[in-house]
């Protein structure tokens, strides 16, 4: 469950700045320094383990990769910094994940099967649900190509109806639509809460993702967020 939340916020920080450069202090370095760590250190632990036997458990570690650093963004409070600062400061943190995105999109891009996705039954639920959250992080270009690969598969119970989802949503909320089970996040009053004025008849909302697999409703969903550091609207 952690790995559905961690793609709902992350999904609505952008990763371009576009601003002046500004000089980090040695507090805002400090503040982010555990995003980069996060990720060596996983790295590190996975260049102790012997190869991958096979395609799924490559896969497995990948996912893992993915994960390091979500994990620890998410903990990262940037409101203490000054105004002119966080957004570098989110820029500088935003870097490495970004950088290990296009690496494993690459990568996973030559993994995948002529049949079109990592099914659960061939390749695992660990394994199917890393290539998901690989595709998630990439770009509107991959999520146009899977989504209508996933949507049978969800739909046959052959991958994990709450991948797609969640990939369903952020390729609507990319392409100016409302999405439909409320996976994507926004930023109000500091706080993420769900867009219910983006969303396709909010009152079946929960109907439609029990219906899909999803766990617990979206009040249960929000709910989670309120533990998160604030946030910034745009």
């Amino acid at each position: 469950m952690i790995a559905l939340m961690l793609v709902g916020v992350l999904s609505v920080l952008g990763l371009t700045g576009g601003q002046d450069p500004v000089v980090l202090s040695p507090e805002a370095r400090a503040l982010i320094a555990p995003v980069s760590e996060a990720i060596k250190a996983e790295e590190a632990r996975q260049a102790a383990l012997p190869p991958p036997v096979d395609v799924s458990e490559r896969l497995v570690r990948m996912g893992q990769l993915d994960q390091a650093a979500r994990r620890v963004v998410v903990t990262i409070d940037l409101s203490g910094l000054p105004e002119e600062e966080r957004q570098a400061a989110f820029d500088a943190m935003a870097a490495p994940i970004q950088a290990l995105d296009d690496r494993l999109l690459a990568e996973l891009l030559t993994l995948v099967p002529p049949e079109g996705w990592f099914t659960i039954d061939r390749y695992g639920e660990r394994a199917s649900g890393a290539a998901f959250l690989i595709i998630q992080h990439s770009d509107v270009e991959q999520w146009r190509r899977f989504v209508p690969i996933l949507e049978p598969l969800a739909l046959a119970g052959e991958i994990d109806g709450q991948d797609y989802g969640l990939m369903y949503d952020r390729l609507a909320v990319s392409e100016g639509r409302p999405q439909r089970y409320g996976t994507q996040v926004t930023c109000k009053g500091g706080r993420w809460v769900i867009d219910y004025e983006n969303l396709e008849d909010p009152d079946r909302a929960d109907e439609r993702r029990a219906s899909i697999g999803f766990v617990g409703t979206l009040a249960e969903y929000e709910g989670i967020f309120a533990r998160y550091p604030p946030c910034e609207e745009d």
